[in-house]
């Protein structure tokens, strides 16, 4: 059984990470419109992005050490939260060889697949079933 103190430890954080994600999306975005690559500043808000990841990442195994039991199973959960810390890097290291408003259009995409996969990570663990 699932201890009543775990959701509550993973959900803000989920939602942060959810926000800054979009954030980043928006921010991306914007340079997009504007017939830009992305720049230093961009890879800055990236890094902070994949830190929360890494830490949310820290933070399940901690959960599941102590003996959490994600509603959906433990693989499953363990696999979104390696997808959640690879997706932004990924599309960074894309970026950076397609130096048009492509490359910054690409981290918008990852970024929404970050926050999709946050929405998905809150389901696994139990949050969308009441659990």
């Amino acid at each position: 059984m699932r201890p009543s103190y775990t959701l509550p430890m993973l959900t803000p954080l989920t939602v942060v990470l959810a926000a800054a994600a979009l954030a980043l999306a928006a921010w991306c975005g914007w340079a997009a419109y504007r017939d830009q690559p992305t720049k230093d500043w961009h890879f800055i808000g990236m890094a902070v992005v994949t830190l929360l990841a890494l830490v949310q990442l820290v933070i399940g195994i901690v959960l599941l050490a102590r003996g959490s039991d994600p509603a959906e199973g433990t693989a499953i959960f363990v696999a979104y939260l390696a997808a959640v810390v690879a997706c932004v890097p990924v599309v960074g290291l894309i970026s950076l060889t397609e130096r048009t408003k492509w490359g910054s259009l690409t981290v918008v995409a990852g970024a929404v697949v970050l926050a999709v996969l946050q929405a998905r990570l809150h389901d696994i663990w139990g949050g969308g079933s009441g659990a």
